[in-house]
């Protein structure tokens, strides 16, 4: 499980909020890289009502096994009441950029 590599995708309500949670997380070690999209709109449901925003998006790329870890920062740092954090494995890549990935993360 250690050497399977994810994209944790997330969202924040802005560019400096998404940079200052990627920076902490690559500062510990537990992603690779974050691409920081610009911003968009955003429908969605909260609490019973239809609610409209400005989000930008953020992809990670990481190790499985950096999840729950990265998760817990991502967390503590974000303003949201809850936060999209979410991931899926890297199911096939280019060999030397998914080794990159592994080199620059810790277990």
């Amino acid at each position: 499980m250690t050497d399977v590599c994810i994209i944790i995708y997330m969202t924040a309500p802005t560019a400096e909020e998404a940079e200052r949670i990627s920076a902490a997380l690559l500062d510990e070690n537990l992603v690779a890289c974050a691409n920081i999209f610009p911003p968009h709109t955003a429908l969605y449901r909260w609490k019973g009502n239809m609610e409209r925003g400005q989000e930008v998006a953020v992809i990670m790329k990481t190790r499985a096994a950096l999840f729950d870890k990265a998760k817990e920062t991502i967390v503590r740092l974000h303003s949201y009441e809850c936060p999209c954090i979410v991931s899926w494995p890297i199911e096939k890549g280019h060999a030397p950029f998914l080794e990159w990935i592994k080199e620059e993360t810790v277990v």
